[in-house]
């Protein structure tokens, strides 16, 4: 008991050897596997509706009321005591831009061209990039690499920029919304099972190793029928 009394509730006490971190997909609904057939809007609508049950809290107006605007491009590193609350910077949807669901309600699954949101797990204190914005790229895991013809990011060129860290914690980043990039496959083959896997680039990024598919990196399959 007095040794607990030493930690601190806001920060871990050793810092030194934090992991790189591991990311996440939605909608995650069923696994790793998003299978829906287009003339059938009961196959892709519970993907649809996952995704604007996530995106609530990143609505403009929510953002706005409860975040600030920050400078892009530098970390937003925080002073004060770590009991002191943290401000968060504000991640819109609309940033998502043909991803946020605002002009596409049904984020491209009606038309069979999918979006999928890419989150990177929260470390406290950690600064992806040393100072570069990590970015986003997908591929064929395995197999025809002609199967999956192109890909769009948003925002920008699939990037999380460098002003959503480093992340606090919990108990005092009460409002931290995590940055997303959003991945819209536009053109995958159909018809045909196709695995994906989306990586994070940039320094002290690992994204190779075998025994973990979701450090740096992310492996899911796509299966969109006509």
């Amino acid at each position: 008991y007095v040794m607990l009394l030493t930690l601190s509730p806001y920060t871990p006490r050793f810092r030194d050897r934090v992991s790189p971190p591991g990311v996440m997909i939605r909608p995650y609904l069923n696994g790793f596997t998003i299978a829906f057939n287009v003339s059938q809007p009961n196959t892709w609508q519970p993907y649809v509706d996952s995704m604007h049950h996530f995106l609530a809290a990143y609505d403009d107006k929510v953002q706005e009321e409860k975040n600030i605007e920050c400078v892009p491009g530098q970390y937003f590193i925080q002073g004060g005591n770590d009991s002191e609350e943290k401000k968060a910077c504000q991640f819109k949807r609309s940033l998502l831009q043909n991803c946020s669901g605002i002009e596409d309600p049904t984020f491209g699954y009606s038309k069979g061209q999918p979006c999928i949101l890419l989150k990177m797990n929260r470390i406290i204190g950690y600064r992806p990039g040393a100072g570069v914005p990590v970015s986003v790229d997908c591929k064929v895991q395995k197999g025809n690499e002609s199967h999956l013809r192109s890909v769009d990011f948003y925002p920008g060129n699939g990037t999380f920029d460098l002003m959503y860290y480093p992340y606090y914690g919990k108990f005092t980043h009460v409002n931290y919304t995590s940055p997303l990039v959003a991945m819209h496959f536009t053109d995958v083959k159909k018809n045909y099972l196709v695995p994906i896997q989306c990586s994070l680039n940039g320094k002290g990024i690992i994204n190779d190793l075998n025994s973990d598919r979701f450090l740096g990196r992310i492996i899911f399959t796509l299966s969109i029928g006509k």
